[in-house]
């Protein structure tokens, strides 16, 4: 009678550990197949978005569930200033045309400054304005980290830089150059001149404090600064790869 319950328990206890292992199995497939899923999905979505205007972000919803209405009008950068462009890259990522979507150098500086400064480049805006969403936290940033190479490998330089002109916040319910250039200046982005392309991309880490057409002190230097550094990143080749 012992040995039958003995054999009993047994039996019962290897039953329980094959049904242990199918659970954890059947998990672990399910989990493979819905990251692999996630990827595909991801991958499909970088590859539509280089030959398809992203029809919204999560950042223009927002705005336009906060305020009701946003302006954007989407024009390709072939009818943007290159004044603009070259200012917005100036301002925001001077080595846009040398990086693979980090910018390494910008990275040391920002650790070495204590993280005060940011670090991201204009791809990394790029997937963080089109795929995800605002705000700071590690599982935004390793997604933007997993996504930026993808989108650097399928997408032009010409294309990245597009699309950032396109969806970057420039003002309180405003976003791309298009609708800066017209509720500013009353011009389109075609024809923006030095100084209005610089003042744009001078307000653009802060957009909803700081003014265009009221430029504190600090706006007009930091615009100045701008012209400047686009003349040189024109000079010296950081233009080439978006520019024809």
């Amino acid at each position: 009678m012992a040995k039958k319950a003995a054999r009993k328990s047994s039996n019962k206890k290897s039953k329980a550990s094959k049904a242990k292992k199918q659970t954890s199995m059947r998990i672990r497939r399910w989990l493979s197949r819905t990251a692999l899923g996630v990827v595909v999905f991801v991958v499909g979505l970088v590859a539509l978005f280089s030959v398809v205007n992203p029809p919204v972000t999560h950042t223009i919803w927002s705005e336009w569930r906060r305020l009701g209405k946003v302006e954007r009008d989407w024009v390709p950068i072939e009818e943007i200033s290159p004044i603009m462009a070259r200012a917005v890259v100036a301002a925001e990522d001077a080595n846009f045309c040398l990086h693979w979507g980090f910018d390494v150098e910008a990275i040391r500086d920002a650790l070495e400054d204590g993280g005060s400064r940011g670090a991201s480049t204009i791809t990394q805006q790029v997937v963080k304005n089109v795929f995800l969403w605002q705000g700071r936290s590690w599982i935004r940033k390793a997604l933007e980290t997993s996504i930026t190479p993808v989108v650097e490998i399928v997408w032009s330089k010409q294309r990245i830089l597009e699309v950032y002109l396109n969806v970057a916040e420039t003002g309180q319910g405003m976003f791309g150059v298009e609708a800066a250039a017209q509720g500013n200046f009353n011009v389109s982005a075609a024809q923006l001149s030095q100084v209005q392309a610089a003042r744009i991309a001078a307000i653009l880490p802060s957009p909803r404090n700081r003014s265009v057409t009221d430029p504190s002190v600090r706006t007009r230097r930091r615009a100045a600064a701008i012209l400047d550094g686009a003349a040189t990143i024109r000079a010296d080749g950081r233009a080439d790869c978006f520019e024809d």
